[in-house]
């Protein structure tokens, strides 16, 4: 939702999309998603990615580095701004920004203090089509973790969960969409609980890719 308000804007011009992968697993971090969906993502999308490798239970010491490492070739081509996802959590907000002045660069964050349901309406008014990934147990059922982010999803979200998932109650794959060029084709395969959090790992489907 972020990219695609800032396609719509003729002041920005974005360069590249950044993320982190967690090494030896060849997955994104936190998401659980492996590395050659995120490639068909980028693929479809058209804009080049910058990968961020981290270490499993990565300490922030080591996030901040490679994570600044990362941002500084961008900084020498002349980008200065860089943009995020986050909606209303503020500790966040200021994290970001203290890292990023530090380099002399400035944070934008597109869908701040956009009303959660408001986002999910725009959501599907946009025809774009997301699966839970992750899904934090100690606020959601499992059952949670596979399912599409279709309306049943949304009605069946207990009231103390955000419907944005910003809190950290659940993590997406969004497979289809306006960003896209072309929907990527996807089916969910095993679903574990490690420490807590309850991963449905996603598949590409390989008859209709080919088509």
């Amino acid at each position: 939702m972020a990219l695609h308000s800032l396609l719509q804007r003729s002041d920005i011009h974005v360069v590249a999309l950044l993320t982190t992968v967690t090494e030896g697993y060849e997955r994104i971090s936190m998401h659980g998603v492996r590395r050659e969906l995120l490639d068909r993502q980028v693929q479809s999308i058209g804009l080049p990615l910058h990968e961020v490798r981290i270490p499993p239970q990565c300490v922030n010491p080591i996030y901040e580095a490679r994570m600044e490492e990362a941002l500084r070739v961008h900084l020498e081509n002349g980008v200065q701004t860089v943009a995020f996802g986050d909606i209303f959590l503020e500790d966040l907000r200021a994290y970001r920004e203290k890292n990023l002045a530090r380099m002399g660069m400035t944070a934008l964050f597109p869908i701040w203090k956009r009303d959660t349901r408001e986002l999910i309406r725009s959501f599907h008014a946009n025809r774009f089509r997301a699966i839970a990934v992750c899904v934090d147990s100690k606020v959601l059922d499992p059952s949670f973790a596979g399912r599409e982010l279709d309306e049943s999803f949304f009605r069946d979200l207990p009231p103390e969960a955000d419907c944005c998932g910003e809190n950290g109650e659940f993590h997406t794959f969004v497979f289809d969409g306006p960003i896209f060029h072309s929907p990527l084709h996807v089916r969910t395969g095993e679903i574990v609980n490690r420490d807590g959090f309850v991963f449905c790992d996603i598949l590409e489907e390989m008859e209709k890719a080919t088509k």
